[in-house]
């Protein structure tokens, strides 16, 4: 094997998005050198197409907010399968974080008073999500790089990371390689982040970019860590299905915090159907007044497209699978209806979403100040990913954390809108500092040059390969499979047949073949990414498949309803001595007794 390039830091962290570089900053701020690696280019991260706002309980627009009101509401839009303790320091450290944005440069919006901005969001009781427009993760991540490289931190863009190293127990390094170039990358750790993001690539139609094949998720496993709920895929309700070249791009859920209403083609408001008991009609059933959502003596309006991500992306699919939708297979989201009510309703769009108003200008010809949009659910998030201790963001595999959507355990059964990038400041700032601690206590390891050889062998198999099946047709094939089996509503016996189609494809995975040379091949980078797809796809599966119930974004058909043994137990899969995959029932982590009472209050 040609000569390596050998690179040192005390932490390295993989990703780039919001958890990457608050991580990165957090450690090289505790005194230790950090470097970050990036598939794509610095900024291209998925935060960035988070739009909608920050959930953090800072009460500028309604001072009945608390940290206990938004804990409250993660457990609940979690279904309880959270981990309590991840979702108590979310709440309380979230405002927090958000003004230390702020402090770093963050330019919010604001209250007539001078404050930040808070809008209303999905499964939040109180306005919540301080935003930017409907550009807020651009914002953060603009921010969080200043931030970032001022403190001095590398970046290592378009380097892939193909392998984890270990010494003994502990993660010593990572082995990589360079996109463009093709040559291979070794980096020594003393500890390792792992801010990946999601597996959105696994399905046809999602919101993700091409990065994003659970390439974290994937890592973690091969090293020996262990994934959790995993079957928990957030089909967020509202994507572009038109034009086909555009199908999945996200439509913000910000677009339903301005007042836009859904309606299927026969001009019906359908949400009104499908109200949960913890709601009743107000005076009036109509688009001003909404409906009042009730909390024991208190109440706030609330309108039911503002419900939780899973609901409202069922009730689409009700309405598409009953002949109500579009042409296109969606259904119609309208925000131009606010000229109603609003002067100069135009302008008033314009400003509060200036990127969908541009995305479907120039992608769909489609003006929304004037007519609706027509959208459908996309593949958007998983709540599931790398178990982590909710206080450190470590693995079970010694040096070895993770932060944001890679990690699981804050977000339960279903993640609330705007948590996410909340999530990415609070336990990335928390998985930098404990990486950083971890690196000053345990100092470096061993690197074995074996792996690091096996490693470039594996690396370099689908050039030998002459004759094999092409990388993008498996590819393709695995994500209709599980767009059509696993996706939004699912079956036992679509599931085992998955199960079945996965094992096929992973034995023609094994024999991709690709030519031409390492210099910029995207076949090869596909080959590659293959690998990931098919853990995290195999994971999403079993676990789908052992949950025999309907909670959250896990929906059965045939278990249409919770049930009270599942709902004691979260899912976790680790890697078998025989590379099987292993599947056990976990009980949920004991709930202290003040966080207990906090959820019996807010009933």
């Amino acid at each position: 094997m040609p000569q390596l390039e050998h690179i040192h830091y005390d932490v390295l962290v993989i990703g780039a998005g919001g958890a990457g570089l608050r991580a990165a900053i957090e450690a090289s701020a505790n005194g230790v050198t950090c470097g970050i690696v990036c598939k794509s280019l610095l900024g291209k991260a998925h935060t960035v197409m988070a739009e909608g706002g920050i959930a953090a309980a800072m009460a500028n627009v309604d001072d009945r907010d608390n940290w206990k009101v938004h804990f409250a509401d993660t457990m609940r839009g979690g279904q309880y399968l959270n981990n309590p303790r991840m979702a108590e320091l979310h709440a309380q450290e979230a405002p927090e974080c958000v003004r230390e944005l702020e402090g770093w440069g963050a330019l919010f919006d604001r209250t007539a008073d001078g404050r930040i901005l808070q809008r209303n969001f999905g499964g939040h009781k109180y306005p919540r999500l301080a935003h930017v427009g409907d550009r807020t993760g651009l914002e953060m991540i603009r921010t969080l790089q200043d931030a970032g490289i001022h403190r001095g931190v590398a970046v290592h863009m378009e380097c892939a990371i193909f392998s984890l190293l270990k010494d003994g127990d502990r993660v010593v390094g990572a082995f990589g390689y360079e996109r463009e170039k093709g040559r291979f990358l070794l980096f020594s750790a003393k500890a390792i982040v792992i801010a990946t993001g999601g597996i959105g690539r696994a399905y046809s139609i999602t919101s993700n970019s091409w990065e994003y094949t659970g390439d974290g998720q994937a890592l973690a496993y091969d090293a020996g860590a262990e994934l959790m709920d995993m079957e928990f895929v957030q089909f967020h309700p509202t994507g572009m299905v038109w034009p086909p070249s555009v199908r999945g791009i996200l439509v913000t859920e910000g677009v339903r915090g301005e007042g836009g209403v859904l309606r299927n083609s026969l001009g019906k408001r359908f949400m009104f159907d499908d109200i949960p008991a913890n709601y009743k009609a107000s005076t009036a059933d109509n688009e001003e007044e909404g409906w009042r959502y009730t909390q024991g003596d208190k109440e706030a309006r609330r309108p039911p497209e503002l419900l939780t991500r899973d609901h409202v992306a069922r009730c689409i699919m009700r309405e598409v699978r009953d002949g109500r939708g579009g042409p296109h297979g969606g259904v119609y989201l309208d925000i131009s209806w606010i000229k109603e009510r609003i002067a100069n309703a135009q302008e008033h769009i314009k400003k509060k979403l200036p990127s969908m108003y541009h995305q479907f200008k120039q992608l769909a010809d489609i003006d929304i100040t004037s007519e609706p949009m027509e959208v459908g659910p996309t593949t958007h998030y998983v709540m599931g990913g790398v178990r982590v201790n909710g206080d450190t963001q470590m693995s079970n595999v010694p040096g070895l954390f993770a932060a944001g959507e890679v990690a699981a355990g804050l977000h339960g059964a279903n993640r609330l809108g705007g948590n996410s990038l909340s999530d990415l400041l609070v336990f990335g700032r928390r998985a930098g500092r404990c990486a950083a601690e971890f690196a000053k206590e345990h100092g470096g390891g061993k690197i074995n040059q074996a792996d690091v050889d096996a490693a470039a062998a594996r690396a370099l198999a689908p050039f030998d390969r002459v004759g094999g099946a092409g990388p993008y047709q498996v590819q393709y094939q695995l994500q209709k499979d599980m767009q059509d089996l696993v996706g939004i509503v699912r079956r036992q016996d679509e599931m085992e047949r998955a199960l079945e189609v996965l094992k096929t494809l992973k034995e023609r995975s094994a024999k991709v073949g690709v030519v031409g040379n390492r210099e910029y091949n995207p076949g090869w980078h596909t080959a590659l990414d293959l690998h990931n797809l098919m853990i995290v796809s195999e994971a999403v599966t079993l676990a789908a498949i052992d949950r025999k119930e309907s909670r959250g974004a896990h929906f059965r058909e045939d278990y249409p309803d919770k049930s009270a043994e599942f709902g004691k137990v979260n899912t976790v899969l680790k890697k078998g001595p025989n590379g099987e995959m292993q599947l056990r029932r976990e009980p949920l982590p004991e709930l202290k007794a003040d966080l207990k009472q906090i959820i019996e209050e807010m009933k």
